[in-house]
């Protein structure tokens, strides 16, 4: 009965590990160096000490080794049965063993019962889930900005989950949606990473499509003049899903900033339009005379007089 225990134990120990081998998002140094920390953890608690135990672990095969090294003092003379083993025993071990030599023997984790599994898998549990956090924040913290493409996961009234192709969640507001869309669960949805929020250690991705990012970042991925720095975005103006306002000004007199950007016949702009849920974009030239710009963005209202309070601006 208790070999059988025993095995069970052993089966539980096997699968425990393959759950963390399979973690994803985690390379495998990180992940050899959590879990020969979570078998430390759990060996000092039942040893008082993990000092004199070596932990060899192979999240390859999903198996494990552990063993724990001992001083053979004289027979009634172990003062610490973790470090120091008596001679009789260690010669139980192997034979020829004299006093003053350290002894290794395999340790069968199995054998500490069921309390050091439990205690083993919830120390592998929370060190992994830290360790995912801090690879979601790092992998998003840095894409401020950027645009994103996820499948939409579930929707619910105030926010809208998303998944992207690693299964990280990514949060879209009811305030960043633009009032037209519609989302179904299954679907393909863009937006640009607005901000990744890490209270507690515990990051969370929030999402925009009615961001003015978001608008930029689109023209930026349909006209290649403005990537390669001929046409530059100066100024967006955004109602999300209604109207948006573009100031672009052209580093190169032979490149009309405006038609370069909607394209011929609306070619380039018509895609973003579509995304935007119709959003009507108007593009303008920039320019640094305040009056001109005002008038410019103002288009096609015809303007009759301008007064400007330059002190409040």
């Amino acid at each position: 009965m208790a070999a059988k225990k025993i095995d069970e134990n052993q089966v539980s120990m096997i699968d425990t590990f393959r759950e963390f081998k399979e973690t994803k998002n985690i390379d495998r140094t990180t992940l050899v160096s959590v879990l020969e920390e979570s078998f430390r953890n759990v060996l000092a608690k039942l040893f008082g000490s993990d000092e004199n135990f070596d932990v060899i672990v192979n999240p390859d095969k999903g198996d494990f080794e552990i063993y724990r090294n001992r001083m053979v003092v004289p027979d009634g003379e172990v003062e610490d049965e973790n470090k120091q083993i008596a001679l009789k025993e260690a010669q139980k071990i192997e034979p020829d063993y004299e006093v003053g030599e350290e002894v290794s023997e395999q340790v069968n984790f199995a054998k500490f019962g069921r309390r050091a599994i439990l205690n083993l898998r919830q120390t592998l549990a929370s060190k992994v889930l830290e360790l995912e956090h801090d690879t979601l924040y790092n992998k998003y913290k840095d894409r401020v900005g950027q645009i994103v493409s996820g499948e939409v996961y579930q929707v619910w009234k105030r926010e809208v989950l998303i998944v992207d192709d690693e299964n990280n969640e990514l949060i879209l507001p009811k305030s960043e949606q633009i009032p037209a869309d519609i989302y179904r669960k299954g679907e393909t949805i863009r937006a640009v990473i607005l901000r990744v929020d890490n209270e507690n250690n515990n990051p969370k991705i929030i999402l925009s499509r009615t961001n003015s990012m978001f608008l930029e970042r689109l023209l930026e991925a349909e006209v290649p003049e403005i990537g390669d720095g001929l046409i530059a975005i100066r100024k967006i103006a955004r109602m999300p899903g209604e109207r948006a306002k573009v100031a672009v000004e052209s580093f190169d007199d032979r490149i009309d900033p405006v038609g370069a950007c909607v394209g011929v016949k609306g070619s380039r702009v018509y895609g973003i339009v579509r995304e935007l849920c119709n959003e009507n974009i108007d593009v303008v030239n920039y320019t640094s005379n305040i009056k001109l710009f005002i008038q410019r963005a103002l288009s096609p209202a015809h303007v009759s007089s301008i007064n400007i309070d330059e002190e409040n601006h």
